[in-house]
């Protein structure tokens, strides 16, 4: 939970994400973010990986949906999930290794959700100049 001295803040640290709560549309309390997936080239939030349920770190599950599924309740100071909870968790999850997050897992995700797939090639990405 968010400490209660600090305000809402639009920003959030990534590394701060794991304390970022997660409600369903109808107010449950859904999980938490863990996790943000960062396009490398334009620096915005693709992806958000919820984890839900464990209890002392055991038995957790992580779904990664597209950002794009969440929306920011400012009132609440938590993320809502804007598609129904049954349909998260049947999506693309996993509990202890996380898989390699390629083009073909990205467009499994984007597939499952039915949003647009992201292009994660490096097609035209030159490295820097030393």
């Amino acid at each position: 939970m968010p400490a209660t001295d600090e305000p809402t803040q639009l920003l959030i640290q990534s590394n701060k994400a794991d304390v970022m709560p997660v409600k369903t549309r109808d107010g449950d309390k859904l999980g938490y973010v863990y996790a943000f997936m960062i396009n490398k080239r334009t620096g915005q939030a693709v992806y958000a990986v919820l984890t839900i349920g464990g209890f002392l770190g055991l038995g957790k599950a992580y779904y990664p949906i597209p950002f794009s599924l969440l929306q920011f309740d400012p009132t609440a100071d938590a993320y809502v999930v804007t598609i129904d909870r049954r349909v998260l968790e049947g999506g693309p999850s996993w509990a202890n290794n996380a898989p390699l997050f390629d083009q073909a897992y990205a467009d499994r995700v984007a597939s499952y959700y039915d949003v647009g797939k992201e292009d994660l090639t490096l097609v035209g990405v030159t490295a820097p100049i030393a």
